[in-house]
């Protein structure tokens, strides 16, 4: 029986030299690695400004003190994503507005309009899968509200572009976090970027990931001279994930390529399709395709069937406002509730090959 899983880990065979030379250089800290990986990232985005992080979520914390959130505050945001998007918001002290999804999965931006009130500090918006939200119009909503900053949740994106923009050049946003954790389109094992849109927040951020210390001045007696001004975090990376981050690049542009080559395939064989709705494929955005996702009827019987021909399917994330956490948020969202108990996601990434794409649109059109 075939055996295709949902995701797997890409690594270049490149990374092996790079990596042994790091570990064996005498500096694993952030250092030179780091400065060429943030360089390659920043020609990438087409933005000069952008930092890399340990973690993605430590972007949505770092774009989240410098967007003021505060204790008593409120963020807007999808309930439609990962819990590392949102429990970045409850360390603020703030509260959540979860927003209702359109049908392309995404947060709708006229939930987002209708949930502003004098105390929303920021709006957080998720690009489901790679596709990317309704950006301009989040844009239009935030600046008509008081200019609210914007925060991309870009986990999901490499190659992702919105209206000739890539994601990632904050054209529509304030911040932009990405994630290069294991199974990404890239990895560095782990870590993450925050690109900013304005040069004081990147300055600013450049302090704050690492206990507020500038690394850059030239200092007498290592920096114990230099006085902090304002209390930071250990979020930087180190030159290990740099490196392994530096030679994947090529190989997530190909895997990229692939996963979305192997999306138009299904487009083309799945519209129309009785029992199937394909949610993401407005002309004005191309998606990284970091995920697949349909809209199925009788999804259990669904995933059974697929789940019986070694097919791996999931849903990839709970809607946070389900978890105990969350609870005091909870509000009424009618259109996630029809949304979520249909959705699924099939494997599209570079490891489907074309004998299994075939195999996966033969078995679906088998019925279930």
């Amino acid at each position: 029986m075939k055996n295709i899983p949902m995701f797997r880990v890409a690594m270049s065979p490149d990374v092996d030299k790079l990596l042994l030379d790091t570990l064996h250089s005498g500096w694993i800290g952030q250092g030179e690695m780091v400065n060429t990986f943030e360089s390659l990232l920043s020609s990438h985005f087409e933005n000069q400004r952008v930092l890399t992080l340990s973690a993605g979520t430590h972007g949505l914390s770092l774009a989240l003190r410098l967007a003021g959130v505060g204790v008593g505050d409120e963020v807007i945001t999808t309930p439609l994503t990962c819990t590392a998007t949102n429990m970045p918001i409850m360390q603020t002290g703030a509260n959540i507005v979860w927003a209702e999804v359109g049908r392309d999965l995404n947060i709708d931006p006229m939930s987002i309009k209708n949930s502003i009130t004098d105390r929303t500090k920021a709006i957080i918006v998720v690009h489901w899968g790679g596709y990317p939200c309704d950006m301009n119009e989040i844009a239009r909503i935030a600046h008509e509200a008081g200019d609210i900053p914007v925060i991309e949740d870009c986990a999901h994106v490499w190659n992702s572009v919105y209206k000739g923009h890539k994601i990632g050049d904050c054209f529509y946003s304030d911040f932009s976090m990405f994630s290069f954790q294991a199974i990404k389109h890239l990895t560095a094992g782990d870590g993450g970027a925050l690109c900013c849109r304005l040069d004081d927040d990147y300055h600013r951020a450049r302090l704050l990931r690492w206990y507020g210390i500038d690394r850059e001045t030239p200092r007498k007696d290592f920096r114990c001279e230099e006085n902090i001004s304002e209390w930071g975090y250990k979020y930087h990376m180190n030159d290990i994930n740099a490196a392994i981050g530096i030679k994947n690049m090529p190989l997530a542009h190909e895997n990229d390529k692939k996963a979305q080559d192997n999306a138009r395939w299904y487009e083309s064989a799945l519209i129309p399709f009785d029992g199937i709705e394909i949610p993401q494929i407005a002309n004005d955005r191309e998606s990284s395709y970091w995920l697949f996702t349909m809209l199925v009827e009788n999804r259990s019987e669904f995933c059974h069937m697929m789940g019986s021909k070694g097919i791996s399917v999931s849903r990839v994330h709970e809607r946070n406002d389900k978890h105990d956490c969350f609870s005091k948020f909870r509000r009424p969202l009618p259109r996630l509730d029809e949304i979520v108990n249909k959705m699924i996601c099939i494997p599209v990434g570079f490891w489907v090959t074309k004998e299994d794409r075939e195999y996966i649109i033969e078995s679906i059109k088998g019925g279930w």
